[in-house]
This record gives C-alpha cells, structure tokens and sequence, in this order.
C-alpha cells in the first residue's frame, strides 16, 4: 500500500488513542484536513492490507476497578501448545494469549496469558477454571500478579510529516 502524507497524518492521529468525543473519526479527519468518512476509509484499507494489525482501545485497568492483573505462565509441552494457546486465547476473561521461548534453566514457560480482574480470589479461580481445559491438567504454572505499571499504551506507528 502506497502511504500518502495524509495516511501517515492519520496514523498519527490515532496514535495516542481515538478522541474521547461521539464523533472520533471527524474530529481526527478536521485535524488532518480530510472528512471523516475518508479517515475511516483510509484507516480500513490500513487495516485491509495490513499495514497495520488492529486499531482498538487500550483500557486502563486499575482505573476501570481492575486491581488484580495477572500474568500466567504454562509449561506446555511443545507439541501441544498451539492448540492450548488455541483454546486459551478463546476464553472470554483471557485479554492476551501468546507463546515465548523457554529460557532453561531458569524459566521453563512458553505459553502466557493475561487476566485482569477486580480481586485476586477471581483470578485466582479462573486460572483453576483455565486448568480444566484440555491440555492443561497437571501442567506447570505460575501466576505473577502486577505490583506496579510503567506505561500503558498503543502502538506507534508513525510521526506526522514535517511540512516543508
């Protein structure tokens, strides 16, 4: 795909988050100087042809009452760890489901997964609910739940163009 100057304006545009207002996409094309059903056309065929991978929210947890976020770390056996992932990653309380190389000896995991919630109990008892799917029963974990957040936000993709 051909990036115009008004593509990487637009990309910018979002890069700190859509605006918080009932009309995003027109306030970002008045920013840009197009209208907004360009700007939705123009971040649709971003997405189309991959250019980029996903345009969404990024929440903030701890303000939205979510205090307890855990990471969760499996030692799944290799051969299976796509289709655990698979059926991990569909579960509705998992927000993030992603595979890593172990680093032996120290650590063993290589599928990881992502749960926030209110309380630690809750979470707790989903990662007993995650245990009970196929693939997981007896499987080492653990669970590291966050103490401090550095940064929360979206991708960069781009910086708007210098005018000459």
């Amino acid at each position: 795909m051909d990036m115009t100057e008004t593509h990487q304006c637009v990309l910018a545009a979002v890069a700190d988050g859509l605006p918080f207002s009932p009309s995003p996409y027109a306030d970002i094309g008045r920013q840009v100087g197009v209208d907004e059903e360009t700007v939705i056309a123009m971040l649709s065929d971003m997405l189309e042809s991959g250019t980029i991978k996903r345009l969404g929210l990024v929440a903030r947890h701890r303000e939205l009452g979510y205090r307890a976020n855990a990471m969760v770390v499996w030692d799944v056996a290799d051969e299976l760890v796509d289709a655990v992932g698979q059926r991990m990653g569909a579960v509705d309380f998992v927000t993030l489901c992603y595979r890593r190389t172990r680093r032996p000896p120290d650590w063993p995991y290589n599928l990881f997964s992502m749960i926030h919630g209110r309380d630690r109990a809750t979470v707790l008892a989903q990662v007993d609910e995650l245990t009970r799917l196929p693939g997981l029963t007896d499987v080492p974990r653990s669970v590291l739940f966050s103490s401090r957040r550095f940064k929360q936000r979206g991708a960069r993709y781009a910086r708007p163009p210098v005018p000459a």
